[in-house]
Formats: C-alpha cells, sequence, structure tokens
C-alpha cells in the first residue's frame, strides 16, 4: 500500500512538472515587450509621414471644400429655353413638307376657272401635284358614273401629253421648264373637262349641244394652260403655238366623255 502511494505521487509530480520557469516569463515579458515597442516604432513612423492632402494640388482640396452636393441637381431657370423645343418650334409643317399649300391650289384653280385673270408666274411654276391628281381622279370617277370605265384611258394619255408638251416646249423656251411643272399645268387645266363629264352624268352629250360643250370645254381647257404657260416662262407673244398643241390634248380627253 505504502508502495501504491509512493508512485501516485510520482506520477502526480511527473504529470504536473514542466520546464517553465521564472526565467522563461521574464524573456516572454520580454519579446512582448519588444513587440509592442516595434508596433510602437512603426505607428511613430506612419505617424511621422505627411498626409495625403500635402501632395494634392490645391484646386482639388478646393473643389472637394467647396462641394455642395447639387452634382446631380442641375439649376433650371425657367426663362431659358430648351434645346429640343426651338427645334420643334423652328420645323415646318408636315404639309409644307410634303409640298401641299391649299391657299396656292386655291389660286391656281381660281387662275384655271377665269382664264381672262393674269397668272402669277412665281406660282405657277411650282411642282404641285396635288391637284391634277384630285382632277384626274374626279375625271375617271365621273367617267365611271356615265358608265366609261376609263382610268386608264386618263392617265395614260396625261403621261404621253405630258411628255410631248414638256419637249416643245424646252423647244420654244429659253429657260426650259420641268416634267413637274408641265404636268401640273396640265393637271390643273383638266378642271373645265371635270365639269363635261359631270354634265354628261346628267344628259348624252352626243348631239349638237354636246358637241358645242365640248368645243367650249377645249378651248376653255387650252386657253387656260396655255396663258399659265406663257406667264410662267416669259413666252410673251406665243400663247396661240401654245394654245395648238393644247388643244389636241384636251380634244383625246373630250372624245372620251362625249363617246
Amino acid at each position: 500500500m505504502p508502495t501504491g502511494m509512493s508512485n501516485f505521487e510520482q506520477f502526480h509530480l511527473d504529470f504536473y512538472q514542466s520546464n517553465y520557469t521564472i526565467d522563461d516569463q521574464e524573456q516572454g515579458y520580454n519579446s512582448y515587450g519588444s513587440n509592442e515597442n516595434l508596433y510602437g516604432s512603426k505607428k511613430s513612423q506612419t505617424g511621422d509621414q505627411p498626409p495625403a492632402s500635402a501632395f494634392a494640388p490645391s484646386e482639388m482640396l478646393l473643389s472637394s471644400q467647396s462641394y455642395t452636393g447639387q452634382i446631380l441637381q442641375p439649376t433650371y431657370s425657367p426663362n431659358t429655353p430648351l434645346g429640343y423645343a426651338d427645334g420643334f418650334d423652328e420645323e415646318p409643317p408636315l404639309l409644307e413638307e410634303l409640298g401641299i399649300n391649299f391657299e396656292h391650289i386655291w389660286q391656281k384653280t381660281l387662275t384655271v376657272l377665269n382664264p381672262m385673270k393674269p397668272a402669277d408666274g412665281s406660282i405657277m411654276n411650282e411642282t404641285d401635284l396635288t391637284g391634277p391628281m384630285v382632277f384626274c381622279l374626279a375625271l375617271g370617277a365621273t367617267l365611271l358614273l356615265a358608265g366609261k370605265v376609263h382610268f386608264g384611258y386618263v392617265y395614260g394619255m396625261s403621261a404621253i401629253g405630258c411628255l410631248a408638251m414638256h419637249a416643245l416646249l424646252n423647244l420654244m423656251s429659253v429657260p426650259g421648264v420641268s416634267h413637274g411643272c408641265v404636268a401640273s399645268v396640265l393637271g390643273y387645266c383638266l378642271l373645265p373637262m371635270v365639269i363635261l363629264s359631270s354634265s354628261a352624268v346628267i344628259f348624252s352629250l352626243q348631239g349638237i349641244p354636246g358637241t358645242l360643250l365640248a368645243l367650249f370645254i377645249i378651248g376653255w381647257c387650252s386657253l387656260s394652260a396655255s396663258k399659265i404657260f406663257t406667264s410662267a416662262l416669259a413666252m410673251e407673244g406665243q400663247q396661240l403655238l401654245i394654245a395648238y398643241p393644247c388643244a389636241l390634248l384636251y380634244g383625246l380627253f373630250a372624245l372620251l366623255t362625249v363617246f
């Protein structure tokens, strides 16, 4: 039994035995102190370095100090017009961009209806095909009401007549004329022929009254077209020369209407 107790005490002493001494504790303390001194020296070196602002330009410092937080909130003055608003205001109307001017269309129509009225050459020289297209459709529609389907003849003779008159006028005039101007004038002067085709819906034109009315309409159309051509192309004294081929062209439309 005493032997067992001695063995247990020896095991107890061996279990709790350690090589850690006071000298080791002092050495650890000194190493901790050296680490702290090293950290303190690094901190002091960092503190001794000049701040980053010392190397920054003065303009950057002033701009950063004067920042008011309004970079995303620009000032707006109601008196300052917007750029896109000026662009929309300066744009011409859509009808003007398409070349449709109802005032000029009305003036040309009145000029055709009144052969004795002097024509405005600046207006008549415009390439306006709105009125001619309307009058061609009206002529074909009135012929259709009279039982005559002649839309192809109307457009075909119009195209051939415009080409022939364009060649003739370029030979007779010094400044020359465009295809659009010739088509516009000849198309507007179809308006009296629309009146003749409308009367064919009401009564028959195959007789002496119908023939006289057709001759009157042919003279009306040719006189109006020759007057407009002479004023637009400055061809004074040549109206009768221009009226003759115009009368031949409108005589073809009269034949479609009467027969």
